[in-house]
C-alpha cells in the first residue's frame, strides 16, 4: 500500500511540473474509464433497444394488454417503494450527484428501469426512453468510479460521462451526447473539464450499440428552400410557440406529479389509478396512436399528415403516465409533441412542412431539457446541417421562451434568462418554483 502511494506521489509530482505529462496523463485515464463506461452502456442500451422494440411489437399484436398496464403500474410501484432506495429520483440523482461530487446511485437503478421502461411499453404507458438510457449509464459510471475509488472530481466526470453515453447511445447522436452531459448540469454554462472524457464515452457507447447491429430511425427533412428573412421570421415565431409549448409539458408533468401523489398516498394505488386513467384516455379519445413511443406520429408529421391537435394529446397521455410514476423518460415523447405541433405550424405559415417539423422537435426538447446548444447538434447529427441557419435561431428561441422551467427539476439555473427576472444563483428549478409560490 505505501508503495502504490509512492508511485502515485511521485507521478503527481511529475505531472505538476510538466503540464503536457498531466494531460498526457489525463487524457490516457480518461480513455480507459470513459472507454469503458461506453462500451457498458452501449451494450445495455443495445440491448433495452432490442427489448423496447420487442414490447412495442408485442404491445400492437396483442391490444388486451393494454388492460395489464394498472397492474404493471403497482407492481413497478411496488418494486422501487422496496428495493429502489433513491432511484425513484431518476435523472434527478444523477444531477445531484454530480453537483455534491458523490457518487449515491445505487448500482441496482439500472436494472430497475430497464425492466420498468419495458414494462411501461408493453401495457401501453406514453413514456421514452432517453431517461432510462441516462440512468443505466448514470448507475453504471457511478459504480466504475467506486470500484477505482475515484476523488470527488473525478466523480462528477465519471458521472457526467454516464449520462452523455447513455444519450448518444439510445439516439446514436454521439456529438450531442457529448453536450448533454455538459450541459444538462447547470443552465447557462458548461463544463469544459469534462470535454474529452464525454466525448469518448458518447462515441464508444454509440460505436458499441452499432456493433450490437441496432440501428436508429432516420427521418428526412426535404428540400430546404433559400434562406430568406421573411422565413426566418417566420422560423421565430414558431420557435416561441415551441418554447411555450416546452414550458406546458415540464408544468403540467410536474402538476400530475403532484396531483397523484396528493390524492393517492399510497405508490401502488398511484400507480394502478394512473392505469385505469391511460385506458380511460384511450376510449374516451378512440385511438392507441399516443401509446409508447408513438414514433408513427412522427412520420406524419414529416409527411404532412399530423392532426391539429395531436401535440396536445402527447403532453396529455404522457403527463399523466408519467405524473402516475410509470418508469421512461421524456425527450422521445419531446420530440413527437414538437414533430407534430411544427409540421402543422408549417402547413399553417405554408412552409415546408419537413423543415418545421425538424425544427419543432429540436426547438421543444431544448426548450423543455434548457439545453441549446445541444439540441443545435442533435438537430444537425439527425438531419444534416443544411437548415442550420434555421436551427440555432429555433433552439435559442425555445430556450428562452420555456422560461425557468423543465423537465429536471435538480437542474441548476447559473445564469438567468433575463437580467430583468432575477434569481438567486445556482438555485435548482425546484427551488425557484417553491419561491415562485411562497
Amino acid at each position: 500500500m505505501a508503495e502504490h502511494q509512492g508511485i502515485k506521489q511521485k507521478i503527481h509530482a511529475f505531472s505538476s511540473t510538466y503540464m503536457h505529462a498531466a494531460l498526457i496523463i489525463f487524457s490516457l485515464k480518461w480513455l480507459l474509464l470513459a472507454g469503458l463506461i461506453g462500451v457498458v452502456t452501449g451494450s445495455v442500451s443495445a440491448l433495452f433497444l432490442t427489448s423496447l422494440e420487442w414490447a412495442t411489437q408485442t404491445r400492437l399484436e396483442h391490444a388486451w394488454l393494454l388492460f395489464l398496464l394498472p397492474f404493471g403500474g403497482g407492481f413497478m410501484s411496488l418494486i422501487y417503494t422496496r428495493y429502489g432506495l433513491a432511484s425513484g429520483k431518476g435523472n434527478n440523482l444523477i444531477l445531484e450527484s454530480i453537483q455534491e461530487g458523490k457518487s449515491r446511485i445505487p448500482l441496482r437503478m439500472g436494472p430497475l428501469v430497464l425492466v420498468g421502461t419495458i414494462l411501461t411499453h408493453l401495457f401501453g404507458g406514453s413514456a421514452g426512453r432517453e431517461g432510462t438510457a441516462v440512468q443505466m449509464g448514470g448507475s453504471f459510471a457511478s459504480w466504475i468510479g467506486q470500484v477505482f475509488k475515484l476523488d470527488s472530481a473525478d466523480t462528477k466526470i465519471i458521472l457526467m460521462c454516464g449520462m452523455a453515453s447513455g444519450f448518444g447511445s439510445v439516439f446514436g447522436t454521439p456529438l450531442a451526447g457529448t453536450l448533454f452531459g455538459l450541459e444538462v448540469l447547470v443552465i447557462g454554462f458548461m463544463r469544459y473539464e469534462a470535454l474529452l472524457p464525454c466525448f469518448i464515452a458518447s462515441l464508444i457507447g454509440h460505436l458499441t450499440t452499432l456493433a450490437w447491429g441496432v440501428h436508429h430511425v432516420q427521418y428526412s427533412i426535404g428540400t430546404i428552400p433559400e434562406f430568406s428573412i421573411f422565413l426566418l421570421v417566420k422560423v421565430m415565431v414558431a420557435s416561441i410557440a415551441f418554447g411555450l409549448t416546452a414550458m406546458l409539458f415540464s408544468q403540467f408533468t410536474h402538476l400530475m406529479k403532484r396531483t397523484y401523489t396528493s390524492w393517492f398516498k399510497n405508490a401502488m394505488v398511484r400507480g394502478f389509478v394512473g392505469g385505469l386513467v391511460i385506458i380511460l384516455l384511450v376510449y374516451l379519445f378512440g385511438t392507441r396512436d399516443y401509446l409508447g413511443l408513438s414514433l408513427p406520429l412522427l412520420q406524419e408529421a414529416f409527411a404532412g399528415q399530423s392532426q391539429d391537435t395531436a401535440f396536445l394529446l402527447k403532453i396529455l397521455f404522457t403527463s399523466l403516465t408519467l405524473g402516475a410514476g410509470f418508469l421512461g423518460g421524456e425527450v422521445t415523447p419531446l420530440f413527437v409533441i414538437g414533430g407534430t405541433l411544427g409540421s402543422t405550424l408549417g402547413l399553417w405559415l405554408h412552409e415546408p412542412v419537413g423543415l418545421f417539423a425538424a425544427l419543432g422537435l429540436i426547438a421543444v426538447f431544448s426548450g423543455a431539457a434548457n439545453i441549446p446548444v445541444t439540441s443545435f447538434v442533435l438537430g444537425i447529427e439527425l438531419f444534416g446541417s443544411s437548415a442550420a441557419v434555421y436551427m440555432l435561431p429555433a433552439c435559442i428561441l425555445g430556450y428562452l421562451f420555456s422560461g425557468h422551467t423543465g423537465i429536471y427539476t435538480s437542474q441548476q439555473v447559473g445564469a438567468s434568462k433575463s437580467k430583468l427576472w432575477k434569481i438567486h444563483e445556482n438555485d435548482t428549478i425546484a427551488q425557484i418554483k417553491h419561491q415562485k409560490h411562497r
